[in-house]
């Protein structure tokens, strides 16, 4: 029994020791960049970044309903994804209005213009004409746009001999929105999958795609029917090139002619899809950092002042078990950080004041199984048995009212996900997990101290467990006795 609580002993050294480690600022005591690659990660309330109101602008003849702006929310969403932000925000608002929150954003111009673009892709049939980058066309999908693009042949320039799906791009040709209408052989919602590969040639960055279904299909008879002549790849009724047809190409081809700077970007938006309902910005703004830094001050400064002032009760009002469970709260503090990094979870001022609660409801369990082993020494029993008592009895109290509150956030998250309210989700996550570790460090921890103290004559006097006062049934039976 004796070594099993030793073992237990060493487990927590060796736990809070690598937790502190892991919750100290990632600039300080680095192995190999860990701590680097997990940094606390903070939302737009805390580090800035950018919010975009975007307003929905149906075309004439389409119905803006629910399930469209649900759809193009979704849809925006997976761009916002494939911009590798962290915690995005992205929810209605009202009947034509979605709000993007995008912390860290450093190019607020670059985010706003993938988020409202369109990107649709087109394969079209020239025709049998070659048709240069640059040239805006009308399409049977529909025409082009007076402001679609000021596109001019230098922004998408060619390579003489370079061959982008099986042919070669000639530069050159003015653009030109009053030509005929061509036939769209297949377009973006034809795609499986879009992605940054390497040209032909083996070098630069291109966009490379894959077809599904009919499309793929499609392609083929094409491709199949027209060897040796061009056909032209658009992007929002703009050529971006017209490679010649060398052989039949059935579900996979690549996209030379885009700038290199607009690679990612260009794929970010295909892989997401077109939007269901064109968009404008209604408003966009920028929020400094300073807010977010001053927030965090403040925040920690509650968290001192709150953690200190249940120190100051604990030790107070149980003396040495306080002590002890002072201890227990670091240890439960630490390892909370840690897991905030490690997870990663995104801390806004709502999930720290989740943590902040959570420190509180830490000290809950204590309280239950200090308040029962200082009734047990008040009637006489001594600390062993006193102590086993404390924590077998308040066991039942304490995992009902955890279970309860786990199963609140747990309710809490599952809402805040559906309606993308990250507010919500944020205060329900670090709720949970200060639950969880607070049940851990209670039970474990405290449990492994208070029973190190019975090995130790000098700590069992009943004043440092607030014990000397004897209930009126002890002091019968201690009558009784003499």
């Amino acid at each position: 029994m004796r070594n099993r609580l030793w073992l237990t002993l060493a487990f927590i050294a060796v736990l809070t020791l690598v937790s502190a480690w892991v919750a100290l600022p990632s600039n300080m005591l680095d192995i190999n960049g860990f701590k680097a690659a997990h940094p606390i990660r903070e939302g737009l309330d805390l580090q800035g970044g950018l919010q975009v109101v975007l307003q929905a602008q149906p075309v004439a003849g389409q119905t803006l309903d629910r399930e469209t702006l649900e759809g193009t929310r979704a849809t925006l969403e997976r761009r916002v994804n494939g911009l590798g932000v962290s915690e995005p925000l992205i929810q209605t608002r009202g009947n034509d209005q979605i709000i993007v929150e995008l912390p860290g954003v450093t190019d607020p111009e670059q985010a706003v213009d993938i988020l409202k673009h369109t990107a649709l892709l087109e394969i079209i049939d020239p025709q049998g004409q070659y048709l240069p980058p640059g040239t805006v066309v009308n399409t049977t999908l529909g025409p082009a746009e007076s402001d679609e693009a000021e596109a001019t042949p230098e922004a998408t320039p060619g390579t003489a001999g370079a061959t982008p799906v099986a042919g070669g791009i000639e530069p050159g040709g003015a653009p030109t929105a009053n030509g005929p209408v061509f036939e769209t052989v297949i377009s973006g919602a034809d795609l499986r999958d879009a992605y940054v590969t390497t040209g032909n040639a083996g070098i630069g960055q291109v966009v490379g795609f894959e077809l599904q279904g009919a499309g793929a299909d499609k392609f083929f008879k094409y491709t199949s029917s027209h060897l040796g002549q061009p056909m032209s790849i658009v992007i929002d009724k703009v050529v971006v090139s017209s490679p010649r047809i060398n052989g039949a190409i059935s579900d996979r081809g690549i996209i030379e002619g885009v700038p290199p700077a607009e690679v990612q970007n260009l794929v970010i938006q295909l892989k997401a899809g077109a939007l269901a309902v064109p968009l404008d910005v209604a408003q966009s703004r920028t929020v400094g950092p300073t807010l977010g830094q001053e927030s965090i001050e403040r925040s920690l400064l509650a968290g001192a002042i709150g953690l200190g002032t249940v120190a100051l009760f604990m030790i107070l009002y149980y003396r040495l078990p306080g002590l002890l469970s002072v201890v227990a709260l670091l240890i439960y503090t630490s390892i909370v950080l840690a897991l905030f990094k490690l997870i990663p979870v995104t801390l806004t001022l709502a999930g720290i004041a989740g943590f902040i609660l959570s420190i509180g409801m830490a000290v809950d369990a204590n309280v239950l199984i200090f308040a029962r082993i200082k009734d047990e020494l008040r009637v006489g029993r001594d600390l062993g048995p006193a102590v086993e008592a404390g924590f077998n009895h308040a066991w039942p109290s304490i995992s009902d009212s955890n279970i309860t509150t786990m199963i609140t956030t747990f309710i809490l998250y599952v809402f805040g996900s559906y309606t993308g309210t990250s507010i919500i989700t944020g205060f329900a996550l670090t709720l949970f997990i200060g639950v969880v570790v607070s049940l851990f460090t209670a039970i474990t921890v405290t449990r492994t101290f208070m029973r190190l103290l019975v090995g130790h004559e000098g700590l069992q006097g009943r004043w440092l467990f607030d014990a000397t006062h004897k209930t009126a049934t002890a002091r019968a039976a201690a009558s009784a006795a003499d």
